[in-house]
């Protein structure tokens, strides 16, 4: 599903260059529920962004579901990620002034579809996790483990093969961390959702399927 060939990254200024992702080489299988761990600053959330076609790497290779993506222009980028990848982020990035059922149904304004189509599948989205009877809400009046809840039905609104999560649980309780890991779980078991889930929590890592360490941008295991 993902496939990534001698990965680079690197950032530079006018002063120093700072290597980020080094031979970076990984396979993640359609349907697997993949973690990626290590120390802060070794390029976990790199590694995410050029999965995700959010950033682009120095070097190397990226295909998703087998459609290599070094030649696509801005426009097809956007159009790519939005039908094939679902983004989950440690701080949320709900839009305070918009309801709930508002925030999920974004991914979908970009789409050909129609206002009444977007409603359901944001309501259908929600009841997924739980939060049905919060559609009106506003994220402020929500707890972190229901912003979060929310993050990932705007995530899987648009049904995409792919979740990338970047510390989805980094903010919450374990009692709330657990809860979120369980509906990724059931995510990737049910729906057959490809999963990859940066970490830093050891215990939520060993429930994933396969565990990739990050040192100084490489990778060690």
């Amino acid at each position: 599903m993902i496939k990534l060939q001698n990965i680079q990254k690197v950032y530079r200024t006018d002063t120093i260059e700072t290597l980020a992702l080094n031979g970076i080489n990984l396979d993640v299988a359609k349907g697997e529920f993949l973690s990626i761990m290590g120390p802060s600053g070794c390029g976990k959330s790199t590694l995410l962004n050029i999965m995700g076609l959010l950033d682009e790497p120095s070097k190397g290779n990226i295909s998703i579901a087998e459609q290599p993506t070094g030649k696509f222009n801005d426009k097809q980028l956007a159009k790519f990620r939005n039908q094939k990848l679902g983004f989950i982020f440690q701080s949320y990035h709900l839009i305070g002034d918009l309801q709930v059922i508002d925030n999920v149904e974004l991914p979908l304004l970009y789409r050909d579809t129609t206002a009444k189509e977007r409603r359901r599948l944001a309501t259908e989205a929600l009841e997924k996790v739980g939060l049905s009877n919060r559609i009106k809400h506003f994220p402020k009046q929500l707890s972190g483990g229901q912003r979060q809840r929310v993050a990932i039905a705007r995530a899987i609104v648009g049904n995409p093969e792919i979740i990338l999560a970047d510390e989805p649980t980094g903010n919450l309780d374990s009692a709330m961390g657990n809860e979120i890991m369980e509906i990724l779980l059931q995510l990737n078991r049910v729906d057959g959702t490809t999963i990859v889930m940066v970490t830093h929590d050891e215990n939520m890592a060993q429930k994933t399927h396969r565990l990739v360490r990050l040192f100084d941008g490489s990778q060690v295991q």
